[in-house]
């Protein structure tokens, strides 16, 4: 039997409780400076678990980008589709935070910053639904995925508009950056698989 209440009983006034006192998310760094795997803060009852995803206080005190205009996502029907590496020129850098809602990825930035100690570093992460973790990426690095899994599904939050004249790319394979990618792509555009090699002169991240 389902009983209705206006008011809460005591299991209700304690998950109202515990979402009162909700941490947001943990911003974690990765190797390379200014990357962070963002986790999810969960809270679990016997309904599951409740978790803020997105916080523009959280990443405001954590020194990192808040403004968001626009969000994408991209599906991939094959495992092992790569899609990358992509930037946008200056000063149309874009900031990303991107998700995986779907399948499974690993998701890599590389710096392009000119003058960064880390300038051609890369960093990876495995991207899953089960994690719910994210992955904040900075302007000025170049982004790209490989999918782990067939049917997966990207989402992202740009943190700049899309400008179709100031969008750029680096090879996935460029031996200047030497990505440690686990499997050669089964599927790739014709554009991302002949992009220029990178060419650190010419480089307008």
């Amino acid at each position: 039997m389902v009983t209705l209440s206006g008011r809460p009983g005591a299991g209700e006034a304690a998950r109202a409780d515990w979402r009162g006192k909700l941490s947001a998310v943990r911003f974690i760094e990765q190797r390379v400076p200014g990357v962070f795997l963002i986790e999810l803060e969960r809270r679990g009852d016997d309904r599951g678990w409740f978790a803020r995803s997105f916080c523009v206080d959280e990443l405001a005190r954590a020194g990192l980008h808040t403004d968001f205009p626009q969000g994408n996502a991209s599906f991939s029907a094959r495992r092992h589709t790569l899609r990358g590496m992509h930037y946008q020129a200056a000063p149309h850098g874009e900031v990303k935070i991107v998700g995986c809602a779907a399948g499974a990825i690993l998701d890599v930035a590389v710096d392009l910053r000119p003058g960064s100690p880390t300038r051609f570093a890369w960093c990876a992460v495995e991207l899953t639904p089960a994690s719910r973790a994210q992955l904040y990426i900075p302007a000025g690095f170049a982004h790209g995925f490989l999918t782990l899994a067939d049917d997966t599904e990207v989402t992202y939050r740009m943190g700049a508009r899309y400008v179709p004249d100031a969008a750029r790319g680096v090879r996935w394979d460029d031996p200047r950056m030497a990505i440690a990618w686990p499997a050669r792509p089964a599927v790739i555009s014709e554009r991302d698989a002949t992009y220029p090699d990178l060419d650190p002169e010419r480089l307008d991240a």
